[in-house]
């Protein structure tokens, strides 16, 4: 059988590859976009996609078989085995066998997961560890300051993000972005063998027991809980209706804006690391991921408030003359403001908070790369509690900012601004 030519280039630039004909590359991919130095590829492993990037000393299959489609691969990162579509793997990142990591997903620096681990619109700020047999779609993990001090998610441990009446308005964000960039908070626990139910937030420091089937939002940092099984129940259903949803509302809302936080960091303050480690190619690929969770979540929230005018009939029929009027307003005003409410965020999507605290903050950063090199850990880990609280206080004007903006949209709700 005659070897890829692409593949023979590759072997001659470099990549060690123990069974070159075993390896498949789709025609769209570009080879030059695979580095030489130090890359590996076992057997049996597939690439596609023009997107495709594999810096140095990546390692792709060591324990069964990688299928890799559009995603950027950064510096020394492991893909054990698995399937990982149109997602970016930052330095010494990693996950193990069995994987499915699909679109919209981000791995920092050093963040992993066991193996057997599913992941969609994903992401996973640096040193944030997962077990394995985890489901653990649509959220955003912070939180930790090296791998000895870490966020983790334990083994069979599911993110539940999608409902009963088939929405999925329920991303989770555990910490924050403002605060979580710094690296210098708490991590967050959640124990094995348990449940988060979507849309949740839980705070810096919080530790949700094993076992445990959690569908609240703890805002006070530091806290344990523990969640008992609850009374048993037996009562009509009935798809379609919503009870409450200013919470959802609430939590999809402050979820986005972070998401637009997290692509201004990455804008002004990622693309300064920009080096022969950090390429730009793997920068425009952290870009294009977060833009793909923004516009994931608008789309899921505008689906949530089309279904809303059934809701309210169903409503009206089941509580008769007991309807709250406060309810029924809410979720007119959500149906009939979604567009404009979409539009606004698409509006502020490249927005990036106060030009002079941006400027400022970016001031401290390249003063820090300068003593430190373009390593984006020591950098940021670098930065005393003054220099940082600047970060903090531009990314946190932006959500307060946009949050603020969304909320004025729905009055109805009688959200409070920050």
């Amino acid at each position: 059988m005659k070897l890829d030519e692409r593949v023979h280039a590759l072997v001659e630039k470099g990549v060690k590859i123990q069974a070159p004909h075993s390896i498949a590359l789709g025609p769209e991919v570009d080879p030059d976009r695979i580095s030489g130095e130090g890359v590996i590829l076992h057997a049996g492993c597939r690439i596609f996609g023009a997107g495709t990037l594999i810096c140095a000393g990546a390692e792709l299959g060591r324990e069964a078989p990688v299928t890799l489609e559009n995603c950027q691969i950064g510096p020394e990162v492991q893909l054990k085995g698995g399937y990982f579509k149109d997602a970016v793997f930052l330095k010494r990142s990693g996950m193990g066998s069995g994987a499915q990591v699909r679109e919209g997903t981000i791995l920092e620096e050093e963040a992993s997961g066991a193996h057997t681990v599913g992941l969609k619109q994903t992401i996973l700020f640096p040193f944030v560890t997962l077990g394995s047999l985890i489901n653990f779609c649509d959220c955003l993990m912070t939180g930790g300051t090296s791998r000895k001090d870490h966020s983790e998610v334990g083994s069979s441990y599911v993110h539940f993000n999608f409902t009963p009446n088939q929405d999925k308005a329920t991303a989770s964000l555990m910490g924050n972005v403002p605060d979580g960039v710094m690296l210098n908070q708490r991590p967050v626990f959640l124990g094995g063998q348990g449940g988060l139910v979507g849309p949740c937030r839980l705070a810096f420091g919080t530790v949700i027991a094993a076992g445990c089937i959690y569908r609240k939002d703890e805002l006070r940092p530091n806290r344990l809980l523990i969640d008992g099984i609850g009374r048993s129940g037996n009562m009509p259903f009935e798809t379609g209706f919503y009870r409450s949803i200013k919470r959802i509302v609430q939590n999809n809302i402050l979820y986005i804006t972070n998401l637009m936080a997290l692509r201004a960091w990455y804008g002004v303050v990622r693309r300064e690391f920009i080096s022969d480690a950090f390429p730009d190619a793997l920068w425009g690929g952290l870009m294009e991921k977060v833009y793909m969770g923004i516009a994931e979540r608008i789309t899921r929230l505008d689906a949530l408030a089309q279904k809303l005018p059934e809701s309210a009939r169903i409503y009206r029929e089941q509580a008769g003359e007991n309807a709250s009027a406060a309810l029924l307003a809410q979720k007119a005003q959500l149906h009939e403001r979604s567009a404009e409410l979409s539009q606004l965020f698409l509006n502020l999507k490249n927005e990036t908070g106060d030009a002079a605290k941006a400027a400022a903050f970016i001031s401290v950063i390249q003063s820090h790369i300068q003593e430190k090199g373009k390593d984006y850990i020591a950098v940021i880990k670098s930065l005393n509690d003054e220099e940082a609280s600047l970060g903090t206080q531009w990314l946190q004007g932006m959500v307060d900012a946009h949050s603020g903006a969304a909320f004025a949209l729905l009055p109805a709700f009688g959200f409070k601004a920050a």
